[in-house]
């Protein structure tokens, strides 16, 4: 992750393809007063001689970055735009501002960039050739393996969202949950991705450098500004099938959820102790995979295809508690089992859930209670997120996208599954 200019990536005999669109912009973060009215409000300013400025609010209340447009760069003359100053840049930024007013009191930070879109074939040292022949020793993250506009934190954020596909991958093979082979798609997956925001970063670009005088559609800016922040926040993407992503053959149990793409939130309730809490916020980057089992409309404790899926879970060597999980751990340890009720909490007998659901862990062999919900009144997560009422499966990946939308009954395709990149542990 050593940057744009990443000698890592030249060693490993990589080489980023693309071009720059030959505009320039001025960032700065700033303390200042301003009668501008939205100043706290994320907004795309365009003038009709001065050119533009994208404005984020920053936290803590008061500071502000500034992107300010500093028009196009003549590719013959590259390094001058580089030497713009801050002083020139908060200049321009108070031409296109005007008639509002900008005195800057304070630069925490400032750069000048060039828009780049630049992208490598591969983000690891396996020639694309020997893919599958061999296992990937070094992989590149972050600005060395893809390069766009730094607008609206996609950058940092699909950075990181490299950084933790590659970082879970790399912890399950070296604690023996996994094979070497399932390090290979961290480049699979991620640089289809770099593709993907490279193609709508230069929509988005052109978007943002209209000619002064030519302003855009307010909706065309609004839509574009909406999907480059679902980009950040990784809920455009959508990996492929492949080892640890599921075909999509029973995604019509939970259209909600589609597989390959970030799990969305919704409203549960826990049974324990009555709160009603979004289900997906309770997970935690500790490396666990999450099965989320919708119950059928069976009552708890009845027979009915989630018993048969807890006994399943509890016996068999298939099973992700009971094969995957070394039997000197908690049983909850690699696997984070939560099961959603259709009833509401207070038809959910405790006594009555499969123990599966309500692990015993730590030395003292305490009650687990947080894997058991059930339906909130006035806002049905089954409606929410159209889950059949026949029940589902849901199996997410420790980097919260949904591997697999499975039937309560589908014990045999979820163990085959999951046996293709996890190591038997008993």
């Amino acid at each position: 992750a050593d940057g744009a200019h990443s000698r890592v990536r030249g060693a490993i005999g990589c080489t980023p393809s693309g071009d720059t669109s030959n505009h320039a912009w001025g960032v700065m973060d700033v303390l200042a007063v301003t009668d501008f009215p939205d100043i706290r409000v994320k907004c795309a300013i365009q003038s009709d001689a001065d050119g533009s400025i994208l404005l984020i609010p920053r936290e803590g209340g008061h500071m502000v970055r500034f992107y300010v447009d500093l028009g196009d760069v003549d590719p013959a003359a590259r390094a001058a735009v580089r030497q713009t100053t801050v002083e020139q840049t908060i200049a321009r930024a108070q031409k296109i501002l005007h008639p509002y007013t900008l005195d800057v009191r304070e630069v925490a930070w400032y750069s000048v960039y060039e828009v780049g879109h630049r992208v490598c074939d591969r983000f690891d040292d396996v020639p694309v050739e020997q893919a599958g022949t061999r296992t990937p020793r070094v992989f590149i993250a972050g600005d060395a393996s893809h390069t766009h506009s730094a607008k609206a934190g996609q950058g940092m954020n699909v950075s990181m969202q490299d950084g933790f596909n590659l970082g879970w991958k790399l912890a399950h093979v070296l604690q023996g949950r996994s094979p070497a082979r399932l390090l290979a798609t961290y480049s699979a997956e991620r640089q289809r991705i770099g593709e993907d925001i490279i193609a709508f970063d230069k929509r988005w670009a052109s978007i943002m450098a209209k000619p002064p005088g030519q302003a855009q559609d307010a909706s065309e800016l609004e839509q574009g500004y909406l999907q480059i922040t679902e980009f950040a926040q990784g809920f455009m993407t959508q990996y492929q099938p492949s080892i640890i992503t599921g075909p999509a053959q029973h995604q019509a149990l939970a259209t909600g959820y589609p597989v390959g793409k970030r799990f969305r939130s919704a409203v549960a309730t826990r049974v324990a102790d009555g709160a009603a809490l979004q289900i997906g916020h309770e997970a935690r980057a500790d490396g666990r995979w999450r099965l989320y089992v919708f119950a059928d409309a069976a009552p708890a404790g009845a027979d009915s295809p989630l018993k048969s899926l807890a006994d399943w879970l509890t016996q068999s060597p298939q099973s992700p508690v009971h094969g995957l999980t070394p039997s000197r751990l908690d049983p909850n340890a690699w696997f984070d089992l939560k099961v959603v009720y259709q009833q509401e909490h207070t038809a959910v007998d405790l006594g009555q859930v499969p123990a599966v659901f309500l692990p015993r862990i730590g030395a003292h062999g305490l009650i687990d209670y947080e894997g058991v919900y059930a339906s909130t009144p006035g806002n049905d997560i089954f409606e929410a997120r159209s889950v059949d009422r026949q029940g589902a499966i849901v199996l997410v990946r420790p980097d919260q996208y949904v591997a697999h939308v499975l039937p309560l009954t589908a014990t045999d395709a979820l163990g085959a599954f999951l046996a293709g990149f996890m190591n038997a542990q008993r």
